[in-house]
């Protein structure tokens, strides 16, 4: 039985159609992955000193990654990788005690990682991060309340390439002592509160 050429372009045309369709639908964007610039970036710490002040610290050295979706504004799979022994108090005597066994090891753990696998949107531009802590072999919750300052192209990138760039104020809080860091910590000489300053600028790739 032959099959009419009305029933055949019957068939086709709606294939064809189909097919147009889905070639003309954009793309879906996605994420992109963002690097931290390792020459922007303060990751500091506040510490109670016997209740007269707070002692400011920072870390040197810290890396890290994360993949945003500008159009959505979802951020997920967040890496921030800290190098310990790389601690700045400006104060070298405390500066070997605080890479020390007495708070964060460093000979034994030389890194302290936040990782989160997304965030939770509050407002326009700030997010709630619910993730993970890594600090002295141990792995506990850690929240950011981070605000998305701005991105754009960088001014600072030269005539030839301008780097796509964001930045990012993050702020949180740990106890010390729930990682086992535990000096000082009953006679109130040293806080165990931790608040987190976090401010950097990370580049589209």
């Amino acid at each position: 039985m032959r099959t009419s050429v009305f029933s055949l372009s019957s068939l086709l045309l709606p294939l064809a159609l189909c097919a147009s369709l889905l070639a003309a639908a954009p793309a879906h964007a996605q994420a992109a992955r963002y690097e931290l610039d390792p020459d922007h970036i303060t990751i500091a710490f506040l510490v109670d000193h016997i209740g007269y002040a707070k002692v400011l610290g920072l870390f040197r050295s810290a890396r890290g990654s994360y993949r945003f979706d500008e159009a959505t504004a979802t951020l997920s799979d967040v890496r921030i990788e800290v190098e310990t022994a790389s601690v700045f108090s400006n104060q070298r005597k405390r500066d070997e005690h605080l890479k020390g066994p007495d708070f964060l090891n460093s000979g034994e753990f030389p890194r302290m990682v936040f990782t989160a696998g997304s965030a939770r949107r509050t407002s326009e531009r700030n997010f709630e991060i619910n993730g993970q802590l890594e600090l002295l072999g141990k792995s506990l919750p850690l929240t950011l309340q981070a605000t998305w300052n701005k991105s754009a192209e960088s001014p600072m990138g030269g005539p030839l390439r301008k780097p796509y760039t964001m930045g990012v104020s993050a702020r949180g809080s740990f106890k010390r002592s729930a990682y086992g860091m535990n000096y000082a910590v009953s006679n109130g000489w040293v806080g165990d509160d931790v608040p987190l300053i976090i401010e950097f600028e990370a580049v589209r790739q």
